[in-house]
């Protein structure tokens, strides 16, 4: 089952879409004043870019995508390291490795994202940025990040893909770094099939991003430009139909996190006190996406057994998320010399193994969150759902 905002397509996207193929404008381009020209992209931009509460938002074609031009925008180039977690998926580290750098992977905590305490020890004269990654909607602690950051004079990217419409003290997350960026993936909190986004409040960086975006070309052009490409770029572009369903589906983003939030605060309040179970750390209670509730049990021989009567996994064997799990990635660390193989990251090894993920909104076998709840459950689902996890415990 795909994330939440799969799950609300209804008319509103289909409305959009139709708007767009009745025009017969499907590219991202065209004349603003033009009637027929239905600027769908052009208005998510927009629209996401005052939702977060920044100057700038380009749509890309994929979270990957993003994080790739926001890398590059800031200069990551062959060599230089960037700071990310040991727990994200696949493309956090992917995309520093074709953006030309190295990726140095750090401890988590019991929030399941970076451990800030862990960052400044690997530092070194070669790196370049650091990337804390809103895993499973839970805001990073900020705070302390952008303290470090601060210190050693190294901007800050956040990988928010899994995090579109969370926040932390008041401030939506992709805001408070540098650059943001989010994913548009079908098990995102909305969805546009694939998709991605940048933000950042800094006229230049958006610029160069743009340009990486669109095979060097300045922001915003119409029609064909000739002379005036400001980098060497790609084609990351996002096509009107895209953007369509992307515009319907943010109009929806306030009602989805809402909602989250309402049947992840019931499933727990039926879980709280259960024998040997906890929850993780949140950053900001209140600025939880609410898409997955993860519960820690004492040992990692707990959680396996519970797991298993469940139907679904611990966190430690989840795919893509878990540093240990992604032999393709781990061929070209060990290429670079780099720790990769399980144990390298102990307390890492340690949380997630001891780890459920119970889903809420996002319901992804791919993150062990293959048992729980989705966005559409009733009072009663829930009910079942919190009595079979407990008597799974038993």
């Amino acid at each position: 089952m795909p994330g939440p905002g799969s799950q609300w397509i209804g008319r509103e996207e289909i409305a959009e879409v139709l708007d767009v193929l009745e025009s017969g404008s499907v590219f991202r381009y065209g004349d603003l004043d033009d009637p027929k020209f239905k600027h769908k992209v052009y208005t998510f931009e927009r629209e996401f870019a005052a939702g977060c509460g920044v100057r700038h938002a380009l749509a890309v074609s994929s979270g990957s995508g993003a994080l790739i031009c926001a890398l590059k925008a800031l200069g990551v180039g062959p060599g230089d390291e960037v700071v990310v977690p040991a727990y994200t998926f696949i493309a956090s580290f992917s995309s520093i490795i074709f953006a030309g750098g190295v990726p140095v992977l750090t401890e988590i905590d019991e929030s399941l994202n970076i451990d800030p305490a862990d960052i400044e020890p690997r530092l070194t004269k070669r790196t370049k940025a650091i990337m804390p990654v809103h895993m499973l909607g839970n805001a990073c602690d900020m705070d302390a990040i952008m303290a470090v950051a601060a210190k050693h004079g190294l901007p800050v990217i956040e990988d928010a893909c899994q995090a579109n419409g969370g926040s932390y003290k008041g401030r939506r997350l992709g805001s408070i770094g540098r650059m943001g960026t989010f994913s548009l993936n079908v098990f995102k909190t909305i969805t546009a099939g694939d998709g991605g986004i940048v933000v950042t409040d800094d006229e230049a960086l958006y610029k160069h991003a743009f340009g990486l975006h669109d095979q060097g070309h300045s922001p915003l052009r119409s029609g064909v430009e000739v002379g005036q490409r400001s980098v060497l770029g790609m084609n990351f572009r996002m096509n009107e139909l895209t953007g369509a369903i992307a515009l319907a589906q943010l109009r929806k983003l306030p009602r989805i996190i809402a909602t989250l939030r309402d049947k992840k605060r019931r499933f727990k309040e039926m879980l709280a006190g259960t024998p040997g179970v906890s929850f993780r750390k949140l950053n900001d209670l209140e600025g939880d996406c609410a898409t997955l509730l993860t519960v820690l049990f004492r040992t990692a021989a707990e959680a396996s057994r519970v797991s298993r009567r469940l139907g679904t996994t611990t966190v430690d064997h989840s795919g893509w998320h878990v540093y240990a799990n992604m032999e393709h990635l781990n061929r070209y660390l060990a290429e670079m010399g780099l720790p990769h193989d399980r144990g390298a990251y102990p307390r890492t090894d340690d949380i997630l193994s001891r780890a459920i993920n119970l889903s809420v909104g996002v319901v992804d076998a791919g993150l062990g969150a293959g048992f729980g709840i989705h966005i559409d459950s009733t009072d009663e689902d829930t009910a079942k759902a919190a009595t079979a996890f407990q008597e799974a415990c038993r």
